[in-house]
């Protein structure tokens, strides 16, 4: 297609209107007009024939896939094909979907005489994780003498690939996050013996009964004692509850429960990889929608990062005992699971109690959920300033009584209870994840 372009309207208000007030004059200064008027016109339709011409040959060449961070400034390569290596002036616009913020919507390129092949770099800046598809763009072409531009249509296809960004929570977790393996360590006790056994050596005075190797012992004919180290490789799961329940806005500015979730993911795996420890990764609704199994590695982190990539809340409710299957047949190995769920539906409570029974025998559980806005203690904060405010602080502490007595509840059955800010979700997890290491209750 062609449209018209500034000069043409420049020249019409040169020509064709002073040629029709002159035309006003007399009968030869309307033919002089007629005229001029008729010349003018010829060139602008021959003009018009010739401007797609000049877009022959030109192609865009756009990079099949894109990988970004979310809320960071990134940058592609297109590529312009000028086969006949003609010096031109265009102009290109890509078709950005809603999801991709860009501060050039078209730019102006200058293709210079023999260079087939030119290169332009385009920014953008995610706001939005998962998937999305650049449908494209146009490139536009003046005509021969400037009054027409050409238009064409180009097909995209590039997929971008927004990733979530865990630098975010750098700020309450920033000493996990440092890629120096040394620095910031520090000493810190060990509590307990370790679990994992080592070797078999000669009783010695002072061995535990308890561990004696007795069909050893009965073999050699001399009592042989049993050596654990503590365990410095071990299996992290952290779950994601994906139902609708993970659609819930909280934080400031709002945003799904399950952007924090996905965020606590990948810094666990940062925090796991420096313990030395195997991080892997499940995420359910109705049924289980992602399994990576427990492994360390940047191909690894990278894989945890693709599963993670177009996960979003369902309309489904949680099945926690199909989950609970899950783990009983796939798990073999003792391993610490990071269940990150909303347990404030009292339904729902019962039913996550009731697959616990199933798990928690076998691995270890934590649990961590975003704390509900209204739920807090009643004398916490400021007055309330009507009687309104006063029921819903009474609401809110109703709920927060009941999140206490799940909390006792799961403690009572070995499963611990976080109840965080959205701020802290990973800071805390990471911290409990921590002091299982330290304890060595895995």
């Amino acid at each position: 297609m062609i449209v018209p372009r500034p000069r043409l309207l420049v020249w019409v208000g040169l020509l064709v209107v002073p040629a029709a007030l002159l035309s006003a004059a007399g009968p030869r200064a309307a033919v002089t007009a007629a005229a001029a008027t008729g010349a003018f016109a010829a060139l602008v339709v021959i003009d018009a024939i010739l401007a797609p011409r000049r877009l022959r040959g030109l192609a865009v060449e756009f990079p099949e896939t894109v990988r970004a961070t979310l809320d960071r400034e990134g940058t592609f390569e297109i590529r312009l094909r000028n086969p006949a290596g003609r010096a031109r002036r265009i102009r290109i616009g890509l078709l950005f979907p809603p999801e991709i913020d860009t501060a050039d919507r078209e730019k102006p390129v200058d293709l210079p005489p023999a260079a087939p092949l030119v290169g332009l770099v385009w920014s953008c800046r995610p706001r939005r994780r998962g998937r999305s598809v650049l449908a494209g763009g146009v490139i536009e072409c003046g005509s021969p003498l400037g009054f027409w531009g050409a238009r064409r249509r180009v097909a995209g296809g590039t997929e971008f690939r927004v990733y979530p960004n865990p630098l975010r929570e750098r700020q309450g977790v920033a000493a996990v996050l440092m890629r120096r393996p040394l620095a910031g360590m520090h000493a810190r006790r060990q509590v307990g013996r370790g679990r994992e056994f080592e070797k078999l050596r000669e009783y010695v005075p002072g061995d535990s009964p308890e561990d004696i190797h007795w069909k050893a012992t009965a073999r050699r004919g001399r009592p042989i004692t049993r050596v654990y180290q503590v365990e410095r490789t071990q299996e992290v799961y952290l779950v994601i509850d994906g139902s609708r329940l993970s659609a819930r806005l909280s934080g400031d500015p709002p945003a799904p429960a399950i952007e924090r979730f996905v965020s606590a993911a990948l810094v666990m795996a940062l925090a796991t990889e420096q313990q030395g420890d195997l991080f892997g990764l499940v995420a359910f609704s109705d049924r289980v929608q992602r399994f990576v199994r427990a492994r360390r590695g940047r191909a690894h982190f990278d894989a945890c990062r693709e599963a993670l990539l177009g996960l979003q809340p369902g309309a489904a409710a949680p099945d926690f005992e199909d989950f609970a299957s899950f783990v009983r047949l796939r798990l073999r190995r003792r391993a610490l699971l990071i269940i990150l769920t909303d347990l404030g539906d009292p339904v729902l409570a019962e039913e996550f109690l009731r697959a616990l029974d199933l798990v928690r025998r076998q691995h270890l559980v934590l649990v961590g959920m975003l704390r509900p806005a209204p739920a807090r203690p009643l004398f916490t904060g400021p007055l309330p300033a009507d009687v309104g405010e006063i029921y819903a602080r009474l609401g809110g502490h109703l709920a927060w009584h009941d999140l206490r007595e799940l909390a006792r509840t799961l403690q009572l059955r070995g499963t611990g209870l976080a109840i965080v800010d959205h701020e802290t979700l990973s800071a805390e997890i990471v911290a409990r994840y921590l002091a299982v290491k330290q304890r060595q209750l895995l």
